[in-house]
């Protein structure tokens, strides 16, 4: 089957009845059929990219696959709380499918979706040069022949995996208007109104996408990364105090100097100072570059996984999320409130040997 329609009671979906929605969360993440119920706003798809679009294809030699092991590789899901104020604004989330995060966008006001499209390169293809790895990216974006290392037709783009998505609900829930979304012409996603975002490679790719084409906010959890690479400093078509990046300090890449380094070349150091966040509420002087140092029982890894929603991250003594004031911030905060510009930071290393 193509995909699934599902509406599921409000009672189910906050943070209180997570338990009742263990079972419906199951079947998201299996693509299987979502149970439907009535009176709610509450909208949620599944649907296979390979299904909706005939041009769609497989790219194997960068572990771009429709199924492996029996299951399903290039599912799609998508979300918007139709009782929440809605923005008028997408978020296309660039990483694996993340509900805890999804539900909160929605009660933000935002559409969201995620798509499949060819981002499992990043292990595979090694940069020839310090714009190498952003072409890779961009392609894989866009789907343009951009890059001499990859062949990624348009049509396996996130780009058009996002448009022909967008296109299928909107005939599948017409009353969630997600053809508010769609260029004039549908010859695309209208990117003015979407926010792109994603975590550590995902971050990177929303990054380097959002210097090519211009869009409302772009949203960088632990991330970005390329730290050999200059793409960072190229012109931008998406003014850059919309750009909003979130880090642990016991994250590897930042550590390494990757983030504070894509950080300043994105010319973040304008719109104010790296916040430490805890302990803090917002408008965090208004600045794009928050960390924290919140307990992570000193492991980098699941520091890395920290700054998104779920069981790596951290929660205070009555076990709720910490970071739960950061994602609204990050989501919501008004692109033209910024902070005062500040000098480079002389303790980020911003010289990475080659593919390092």
């Amino acid at each position: 089957m193509i995909g699934n329609r599902g509406w599921i009671p409000k009672g189910l979906w906050g943070l209180a009845g997570r338990v009742a929605a263990v079972s419906w969360l199951a079947g998201w993440a299996a693509g299987l059929p979502i149970a439907k119920a009535d009176e709610t706003g509450m909208r949620v798809a599944t649907a296979r990219a390979s299904e909706i679009d005939p041009r769609a294809a497989e790219h194997p030699e960068i572990g771009f696959v429709f199924a492996s092991d029996g299951k399903p590789q290039d599912l799609q899901h998508a979300m918007v709380d139709l009782d929440a104020p809605l923005r008028g604004q997408l978020v296309v989330w660039l990483m694996a499918s993340n509900e805890q995060l999804f539900e909160r966008l929605a009660s933000y006001g935002y559409h969201v979706v995620q798509p499949h499209y060819a981002r499992a390169w990043f292990g595979i293809v090694k940069p020839t040069d310090r714009l190498a790895r952003g072409l890779v990216r961009l392609e894989a974006a866009t789907g343009r022949d951009v890059s001499p290392q990859v062949e990624i037709p348009f049509a396996d783009g996130m780009a058009e995996r996002t448009h022909q998505f967008v296109r299928w609900l909107s005939q599948e829930q017409p009353d969630a208007r997600w053809e508010q979304f769609l260029a004039s012409d549908d010859a695309g996603i209208d990117w003015t109104k979407v926010i792109v975002a994603g975590a550590s490679h995902g971050s990177t790719t929303a990054a380097r996408f959002a210097k090519e084409v211009e869009v409302a906010r772009v949203v960088m959890l632990c991330g970005p990364r390329d730290q050999e690479q200059d793409w960072q400093s190229l012109p931008s078509a998406t003014p850059p105090e919309r750009f909003f990046g979130f880090s642990h300090v016991l994250d590897g890449g930042w550590t390494g100097d990757h983030y504070c380094r894509s950080w300043e070349l994105l010319g973040l150091a304008a719109f104010g100072p790296i916040v430490d966040v805890d302990g803090l509420r917002p408008p965090y002087g208004n600045s794009r570059r928050l960390v924290s140092a919140a307990d992570v029982g000193g492991d980098a890894g699941r520091a890395h996984s920290a700054v998104s929603p779920g069981r790596a991250s951290p929660r205070d003594a009555d076990g709720r999320l910490l970071y739960e004031p950061v994602w609204e911030y990050l989501f919501t905060h008004p692109v033209d409130q910024v902070g005062s510009p500040v000098a480079a930071d002389p303790d980020c290393e911003h010289q990475h040997p080659l593919g390092s």
